[in-house]
Formats: structure tokens, sequence, C-alpha cells
């Protein structure tokens, strides 16, 4: 059934911002057979405004977590973009997420989860995955997180 993953999010009151455009010399996405190559998404809201600082010195878990879902919601603009639609969305396989961070912050994995909570909010077992949660001293444009993905396409 055609727009399964489009209702589910209206179902949770959540709009997908446009996909953004790359900042660099870079592609925002590639795929390559089955799968899709989601370059890194910063923690951009639909409005331009930007999460930014760093984790144990100006900005809470809790809001690093924020920071992390929507890095997830323009991951999937992305997909949607490249796709043509969330439907044909197989598995995403992995999530790299990079956390701005002090040397003494240790809870990266649960800013990450904000990402990764989203996935399987959104698109249930098809958004389980693996996963990576690194501590960087600095992010592109001060975000306060990034994280790529790679999906496989279904069919």
């Amino acid at each position: 059934m055609s727009g399964t993953i489009e209702a589910r999010l209206t179902e949770l009151g959540i709009t997908l911002p446009s996909a953004p455009n790359p900042v660099a010399n870079y592609v925002p996405y590639a795929i390559h057979g089955n799968q899709l190559f989601i370059s890194g998404q910063i923690s951009k809201a639909a409005d331009g405004s930007i999460v930014t600082g760093t984790l144990g010195r100006d900005v809470t878990v809790e809001a690093g977590q924020a920071a992390a879902r929507l890095c997830a919601l323009n991951i999937l603009a992305q997909a949607k973009a490249a796709l043509g639609s969330l439907d044909r969305v197989g598995q995403v396989l992995r999530l790299t997420g990079f956390v701005s961070a002090t040397p003494e912050f240790g809870d990266h994995p649960k800013v990450v989860n904000g990402a990764s909570d989203l996935m399987v909010e959104v698109l249930g077992d098809k958004g389980r995955h693996t996963r990576a949660a690194v501590g960087v001293s600095s992010l592109p444009m001060n975000s306060a997180v990034e994280v790529d993905a790679i999906i496989a396409i279904a069919g």
C-alpha cells in the first residue's frame, strides 16, 4: 500500500522538512545497487535553525537527543527525495552518530538514541539498525550532532 510511511508520519504528528542542500562539494545521497547512502545530516530544524554547542558543556543530554532527532528527520527527508517514497525503505542498516562533546562526556549513546528512536517510531522494525555513537571535538556549523545513514532499498 502506497503512502504507508507518510500516513504513519501524519499519525505521529511529524512533518518532514525539505531535504537539506549540501553545504560543500558532495552529494546529499548516493544509490549503489539496492543501498542508499545518506551523507551526514546535522541538527538543522525546518526553520533553518541549528542546535549548536557541545555536550558536557552547554548542551544537555535531552537537548542532544532532540538534536539527534532533527538529524533523523533530515535523513528521512533525504531518503524521500532519493526514493520518491519512504515506502521504498527496506531496512535502515546503519546509523553513525557524531556528538560534539567535551573529553569527559560519556553519554554519546544516549544522545544518538534520539535518532534511533525516531527511526523505529516511524519505520517500525524496518527502522532497527546497527549503529555507532562517536564523540568529536567539533562538527560543521557548530552543530551539536550529525548522523549519517545506510539504508537498504525495498524491492
